[in-house]
């Protein structure tokens, strides 16, 4: 049995994984301190188990899971469902057109916190229907249905030239 990673090995790996962690936190939350709040809390929670990773590949899987969990742990605290409108998005840190990103972020609040978590998995992290199921806990049925339906309401609120009628789930 190989021997667990290292310390030194888990400062390299949460270099490597804080800017996609916080990106995926960042679309589940749509706050910046909240997101680094997650990514801190998720992190520090995969340290607490981090003698039992076998593998450092499989480290970024394991603390994504952590971070949707605790994320999901949050949506259920009644102090979440108190959200404070913002009529401003913060200021973007570089100079990319994104004039659609205001009304993405702002479709992507609209939905309820499972199928943002669907949405964020399949479409910004890439995953398969299967690996989001693991991911989330869930049947592959669900991860469909909850992308079906998201997908149809983001296409209400952003219209079908933003979310083509092609783009479902696999």
């Amino acid at each position: 049995m190989p021997a667990p990673p290292t310390d030194d090995e888990y400062a390299a790996f949460v270099h490597a994984a804080w800017p996609r962690l916080y990106r995926t936190a960042y679309l589940l939350l749509g706050d910046h301190g909240l997101a680094e709040d997650l990514v801190q809390t998720a992190l520090a929670k995969t340290y607490a188990s981090w003698r039992n990773v076998r593998s450092l590949d499989a480290a970024g899987g394991y603390a994504r899971t952590v971070l949707l969990n605790t994320a999901t742990s949050w949506f259920r605290r009644p102090s979440w469902r108190r959200e404070l409108a913002s009529e401003e998005l913060p200021a973007s840190s570089y100079d990319a057109d994104l004039a659609d990103r205001p009304a993405v972020l702002d479709a992507l609040r609209t939905l309820a916190p499972r199928q943002r978590a669907v949405i964020v998995l399949r479409f910004y992290e890439d995953l398969s229907v299967a690996d989001t199921a693991t991911t989330l806990g869930c049947s592959t049925g669900t991860v469909k249905s909850q992308t079906s339906d998201a997908l149809a309401r983001l296409r209400a609120v952003l219209g079908d030239s933003a979310i083509p009628m092609g783009a479902t789930h696999d």
